[in-house]
């Protein structure tokens, strides 16, 4: 999963236009997206929406912060959808979590960290539960919190989220969104560098975003080739996983290479292209 892009659930015009503009996930967002005097209207959208949605496109929906006078509404309207898929912003603690899933013990979760705190705790809350799916930082409310300015200063927090999400097994994270969205130079550069920190992808909040957060993420075909050859050489020469190993042709070979190696196939072959 490369991209995922977020829609106001305020806007049910946009609703079937996100969905067309190909991401591989949908974000209905109830959160900072709508005034507070459209909430209800919007939730009510997004639900009957997504509940009568027949599509094979992912939909997510974002759900107000634990504690809002909001969010207990948002839970139980989402209590209706087989499976839902929720995003928590704000998140602080596997209690938040575990809070969250007393509500809606169908859903499957996307936490997003956007707290000192939260990024502290940051593999607690990946592990919370199986049902949690992924995490992600909340990139705006972190920088102002941790008084850094620019995405350089979040390099490490970027970092440090990435190693919490492989170290609880939920595979590497999707990049926050960039706020910018006339400035591509600035997409594909923060992409990049995102891309060198281990993330594998990353959210939008305009269509037009999608194609170079695509480029940005989708392995070079030397890459892709490369890994395709060492992992049939090796199932060539029958050698099962185990330690380092020595191909027929004398290239050494340990299991975090192969299991890059089958990362970066299985990506390809997830890609659209």
């Amino acid at each position: 999963m490369l991209t995922a892009l977020y829609v106001p659930a305020n806007r049910p015009d946009r609703f079937s236009k996100a969905v067309a503009a190909g991401p591989d996930l949908v974000v209905f967002d109830l959160e900072d997206a709508v005034p507070v005097d459209d909430k209800a209207d919007a939730r009510g959208w997004a639900v009957a929406w997504i509940a009568a949605f027949t599509g094979r496109t992912p939909v997510e929906v974002r759900v107000n912060a634990p504690g809002t006078p909001w969010i207990e509404d948002d839970l139980a309207a989402l209590g209706a959808v087989p499976a839902a898929r929720v995003r928590v912003p704000k998140v602080e603690s596997a209690d938040d979590v575990r809070w969250i899933l007393d509500q809606v013990p169908s859903a499957r979760i996307t936490t997003l960290i956007e707290s000192p705190l939260g990024l502290e705790r940051a593999f607690e809350i990946a592990t919370a539960d199986p049902r949690v799916v992924a995490v992600a930082l909340g990139e705006a409310d972190l920088a102002s919190s941790l008084g850094v300015d620019g995405p350089e200063g979040l390099a490490w927090a970027r970092g440090r989220l990435v190693s919490a999400s492989r170290a609880a097994g939920l595979g590497a994270p999707m990049m926050s969104v960039y706020p910018h969205v006339d400035d591509e130079d600035g997409l594909r550069r923060t992409s990049l560098e995102g891309r060198a920190l281990g993330f594998v992808g990353r959210t939008a909040i305009h269509p037009r975003q999608l194609p170079t957060i695509v480029e940005c993420f989708t392995p070079s075909a030397t890459q892709v080739a490369d890994a395709a050859a060492l992992l049939a050489a090796v199932e060539k020469a029958g050698i099962t996983d185990g330690g380092v190993i020595v191909l027929p042709d004398g290239r050494m070979v340990d299991p975090a290479m192969l299991g890059r190696a089958r990362e970066l196939v299985e990506l390809m072959s997830q890609i659209d292209v």
